[in-house]
């Protein structure tokens, strides 16, 4: 035992995840790093100048962020949670948002809705309304290709800022580090601040997971709604779009992001992964 997990000074319960998460950031930032990430599965560095048969194109390859686009994968996201959850969805275009009152992780990247109306009977759905207890439920979503040591606390707390309004939120991401410490990590964060994690699965859409589900508030943050809908068109249509479906008790699935044929997802996911 070196005893390296004493020298970085971590005050953590887990400071071999601490040196694993700075080595990834020294392997993505540092030109001349001195580490090479060499196994991809259950993750494992090495030192690039005991080994010079290590081949080091490839080693760094594995740390290159897919060239898809995050948008891309938007249309697995709505048909994995519309097909296994019921859930509609629509897409929130941050940069369409009034500049002026811009304000960093307000807006999620996917909006959803789940309607019990289409689930109950008539008199159920009435009945709740008198009860005061919602019909709907409304889901925030943060997506990214990639999660890992690297990204994670930046990205969770991302999705736990702007996901504070509705009644539950995911992270949601095509490739998410298996390792056991990192898996660890994230049950962690999940317990604390209760946004849920979603792995897509851009080759088999259907096999698309929810690996730990979220935390469900009962109330919604309507202040954070409310400044929602006054700097961006989108989230202001989806809530005008969802009071009208309530209403009619007739979720118009055209109004919100299509639902791509299983065929037509597997076609694009292998243009993707070229």
């Amino acid at each position: 035992m070196k005893h390296y997990d004493q020298e970085i000074q971590s005050q953590g319960k887990t400071p071999w995840a601490s040196i694993a998460a700075r080595i990834y950031v020294d392997i993505r930032d540092n030109p001349s790093t001195k580490f090479l990430k060499v196994q991809q599965d259950r993750v494992r560095f090495f030192l690039k100048e005991l080994d010079q048969n290590i081949n080091l194109e490839s080693s760094s390859d594995i740390e290159t962020e897919p060239q898809y686009k995050e948008r891309d994968l938007h249309k697995y996201l709505t048909y994995f949670v519309y097909t296994y959850k019921k859930i509609y969805t629509k897409t929130i275009f941050h940069e369409l948002s009034n500049k002026k009152q811009h304000a960093e992780w307000l807006h999620p990247d996917m909006v959803g809705v789940y309607f019990a109306f289409e689930r109950w009977e008539d008199d159920i759905v009435y009945f709740s309304k008198d009860l005061g207890n919602p019909n709907i439920k409304f889901f925030s979503f943060e997506i990214k290709k990639v999660l890992n040591f690297s990204n994670i606390r930046e990205a969770y707390f991302q999705a736990v800022s702007n996901s504070s309004w509705a009644n539950a939120g995911f992270l949601v991401a095509a490739e998410i580090d298996s390792d056991e410490d990192f898996q660890q990590e994230l049950q962690r964060l999940v317990n604390a601040f209760g946004i849920g994690i979603i792995e897509l699965d851009i080759a088999d859409p259907d096999a698309s997971r929810i690996l730990y589900q979220p935390k469900e508030k009962d109330i919604l943050d309507l202040e954070t709604m409310n400044k929602l809908t006054s700097i961006n068109y989108d989230f202001k249509d989806f809530l005008r779009r969802v009071k009208t479906d309530s209403t009619s008790k007739e979720a118009r699935r055209e109004k919100y992001d299509k639902i791509f044929e299983i065929e037509d997802l597997l076609n694009d996911s292998k243009k993707m992964r070229k």
